[in-house]
């Protein structure tokens, strides 16, 4: 025997037995594949980012949450309200905006929003100068967002300033707005830990608003090699062995003795960067060129900064 639910008008539901045949919801083959789809989908987006460890189980719990929310909804069955809101913390250079603009596009593919297109915006995008400004500045903002994500960087400077800025009003408008909108609309406060921390104390009841609260943890050494290799394939360069050593180990006394600001994934973006420049001005007395030569960057082409 099976199971039917039937839904009155006066929203009680009644669970009946009935035979296999009578079967009102039933998940046919191709629809389980869709499901185990989305997950791989998921999978093959953030999979070449690296570390990010818990990133990608929290978008699986988002992607299943919202599935089981339809399948509820198609069996007559009440959809409990389920928001997609969050907090990044990381520091400078550990993915926070690659991230949230990949994940509207993957939400897209995914029908988890409408449009999947990507918003981002700072204090000035939000903040206005004069009386009315703030709120009609920070809805359209939203607006713009409907049916993707709305990224606000360095969201604690929304609570810098006196008694007459005007940031408090936009966050009192956000917060109206994730509510009025939840449905298909992703906000998302990005910014540093301790000054994220900070700004999240001074607004009792913001944090519990965002289920999700994703940290960007700094890369160690292995993890920002592994971006200086992905960086170089990207752009079919190589490191000589002696390059490669070097690099190593300049990585390893970086995580160390980090320094102040330290910007992880990006300083070794621009690092490599330069170490191109400067394999091309050695380049330049060359007459002939080989594969070799045009590829491989050398111990001398690194431009490593402590």
């Amino acid at each position: 025997m099976n199971t039917r639910i039937r839904q009155h008008d006066t929203g009680k539901i009644n669970i009946i037995l009935h035979d296999k045949q009578d079967v009102t919801h039933t998940m046919n083959q191709s629809a389980i594949l869709k499901q185990h789809e989305g997950l791989q989908r998921i999978d093959d987006a953030f999979s070449s980012f690296t570390g990010l460890r818990d990133l990608k189980e929290q978008l699986k719990e988002m992607y299943a949450i919202r599935l089981m929310q339809t399948k509820r909804e198609e069996l007559g069955l009440t959809v409990p309200k389920q928001v997609m809101h969050m907090i990044f913390k990381g520091n400078p250079g550990t993915g926070k905006t690659t991230i949230a603009r990949k994940l509207a596009e993957v939400f897209g593919q995914l029908n988890m929003l409408s449009k999947g297109h990507f918003i981002e915006v700072e204090r000035a995008d939000l903040v206005g100068e004069y009386v009315g400004q703030t709120a009609q500045k920070t809805r359209n903002n939203v607006q713009k967002a409907i049916g993707g994500v709305l990224f606000v960087d360095e969201a604690y400077a929304l609570a810098r300033g006196g008694e007459k800025d005007f940031g408090r009003e936009a966050i009192d408008t956000l917060v109206k707005q994730m509510e009025d909108h939840h449905h298909d609309f992703i906000l998302i406060l990005a910014g540093y830990p301790l000054e994220m921390d900070y700004f999240l104390r001074l607004n009792p009841g913001l944090e519990s608003r965002f289920p999700f609260h994703i940290p960007f943890d700094d890369y160690n050494a292995d993890e920002l090699m592994d971006i200086a290799q992905h960086k170089l394939r990207e752009q079919e360069f190589v490191l000589s062995s002696n390059a490669e050593k070097k690099l190593k180990d300049h990585l390893v006394h970086l995580c160390l003795h980090r320094p102040v600001h330290f910007s992880n994934g990006r300083y070794v973006r621009n690092m490599i960067e330069r170490s191109i420049r400067r394999q091309s001005i050695r380049l330049l007395n060359k007459n002939v060129y080989s594969v070799d030569d045009l590829i491989k960057l050398t111990v001398n082409d690194l431009e490593l900064k402590n």
